[in-house]
């Protein structure tokens, strides 16, 4: 029955977003949506601060006219997954579940990651000042710590202390893990950046959709993603459903400008969007950091 509810609304969608007219006002701070001029600023933004991200060009019939055809979607390739989100969420403690027009999804613990951050500690976003130096503090707050204290190490850091002190590069002391394409489209129905998963396994064999949901907080993986082809590539991929983003968005732009008092700028859009993603996909290690 899900699975029949899901492809009438792709078809319906379809139909919907060949008819509707392109957004050409500005709603980001009133509704939490974009352009597609602002997601293109949005996406320069992010590139500029973290070059893992790149913009793709479109392809052919794929590429949308509403997009420059050099700036189709933003791709970051062969991010680091450790470990499986059932392990990270046992790690990570109790979630807050939202409610209202946000119910459904879920602020997990941000997965254990160093940055310790949720959607709920979100810094302000008028003055850009999303913590560069975040997990610097976390690691300065383990330190204070017990020292019977369980901290579970990224997978950069699994890597090195596998290769060994003596900076030795042998195929034996490499920790093979999961590895992620990630990718960001404008998703012209929602008027929201929409995020899709590529996975390999740990001999970099591509992993099937499927699998990909083991990499995602739970609660999401049975409500929040569903497996569609690529808008760009037309390949099966594991896409995080948008429907939701654009509240979620809008009930932290109201936040930020709440503790403010201004405003935020639309090239701060990607850097918050990404970081409310990781409550989604805790073992993804891609870069959000201004």
């Amino acid at each position: 029955m899900h699975a029949l509810r899901h492809a009438v609304h792709g078809a319906y969608k379809t139909t919907m977003e060949a008819v509707t007219p392109i957004r050409s006002s500005s709603a980001f701070a009133s509704e939490g949506v974009l352009t597609p001029e602002e997601f293109v600023a949005a996406g320069d933004a992010l590139t500029r601060a973290c070059p893992t991200w790149t913009w793709t060009t479109g392809q052919g019939a794929r590429a949308r006219t509403y997009l420059p055809r050099e700036k189709q979607y933003l791709t970051t390739r062969r991010v680091p997954c450790a470990r499986r989100a059932r392990d990270v969420e046992a790690y990570a403690g109790a979630e807050e579940a939202l409610t209202g027009e946000d119910e459904g999804w879920i602020a997990t613990g941000a997965g254990g990651r160093s940055d310790g951050a949720t959607m709920e500690a979100i810094p302000d976003l008028g003055a850009m000042t999303l913590e560069a130096d975040a997990e610097d503090d976390a690691e300065d707050e383990y330190e204070d710590e017990d020292d019977d204290a369980v901290v579970l190490p990224t997978a950069t850091a699994i890597a090195k202390e596998a290769a060994g002190a003596n900076g030795e590069r042998d195929d034996e002391n490499i920790v093979k893990t999961r590895t992620y394409d990630v990718s960001i489209t404008y998703d012209k129905y929602y008027q929201t950046p929409r995020v899709w998963l590529n996975g390999y396994d740990e001999n970099r064999l591509v992993l099937k959709p499927s699998k990909t949901l083991e990499d995602i907080s739970a609660d999401h993986a049975q409500k929040t993603v569903t497996i569609d082809p690529h808008p760009h590539t037309g390949v099966p991929s594991a896409s995080i459903h948008p429907c939701k983003h654009a509240s979620v968005m809008k009930k932290l732009v109201n936040s930020a400008r709440a503790q403010s008092g201004e405003a935020p700028s639309v090239d701060s859009y990607m850097f918050v969007f990404l970081k409310f993603i990781a409550s989604v996909v805790p073992t993804i290690e891609y870069d959000y950091t201004l």
